[in-house]
């Protein structure tokens, strides 16, 4: 299995992901790594990860506090490794065919199992009129928000593996319909941030059709499952 490496929430702190990719043996180093929102970056991206750009790969998925102000979200979504993020497609990486779904459901637009408010970025800036618009598109705080017209054309395509912000029903707040986009996808494993814990979902797995797995605060685990270094908030 090639090695790929999905790290959890960051919060602006990157020096640990130097530290593990610069210190594994060159044969053990990760092929990417895969972030899984909540970035945060203090500074452009690729600034915050010079040291590893040219050992691994970068790919991303963007988490709700990555539009919390203009810093979060141009650092991020303005970087020179913009063209790197995950949302809304399937990309192969190493070998894998790995999906992404970035954001959070929000009441506003979507909030599942409801029915949504509204279907597309481009329905959602039509009905709030221009004086609410950001940088004359949609709002900044829901440039991190999940519309049903990008799960649904993400949900027709196929993956090998499935990262979400969000999670799916194995957690105690999770979404079914991260498990029906899973299903769709043919998917044989899923990974989330967004929670900063790490809990056993194997005995959800069955149920779920593919592996699922949290992967906590600062945490990484690699593609077969194994922990790389421990979320802070964890405790196995």
């Amino acid at each position: 299995m090639p090695s790929i490496w999905l790290c959890g929430d960051v919060h602006g702190r990157f020096d640990h992901l130097t530290e593990a990719v610069l210190q594994s043996a060159p044969s053990q180093r990760p092929a990417a790594l895969v972030l899984l929102g909540d970035l945060q970056a203090q500074r452009p991206l690729e600034v915050e990860l010079a040291a590893i750009l040219g050992h691994t790969e970068v790919w991303f998925i963007p988490g709700n506090h990555d539009t919390d102000t203009d810093e979060d979200h141009d650092h991020l979504f303005c970087s020179a490794l913009a063209g790197r993020n995950l949302h809304g497609r399937v990309v192969e990486i190493a070998g894998v065919r790995i999906a992404g779904l970035g954001g959070v459901f929000r009441g506003q637009v979507w909030m599942p199992p409801g029915p949504p408010e509204v279907e597309s970025p481009r329905a959602y800036v039509a009905h709030i009129g221009r004086g609410n618009r950001w940088r004359d598109g949609l709002p900044r705080r829901h440039r991190s928000t999940i519309f049903p017209a990008e799960y649904q054309a993400l949900s027709k395509q196929r993956a090998d593996v499935l990262v979400t912000h969000e999670a799916p029903s194995c957690h105690p707040h999770g979404f079914a319909v991260l498990d029906e986009l899973g299903q769709r996808l043919g998917v044989r494993q899923a990974f989330h941030g967004h929670h900063h814990d790490w809990l056993d979902y194997q005995a959800e797995w069955p149920r779920l059709g593919f592996e699922a797995h949290g992967v906590g605060l600062l945490g990484i685990t690699a593609l077969d499952g194994r922990v790389i270094r421990l979320g802070e908030l964890d405790r196995r």
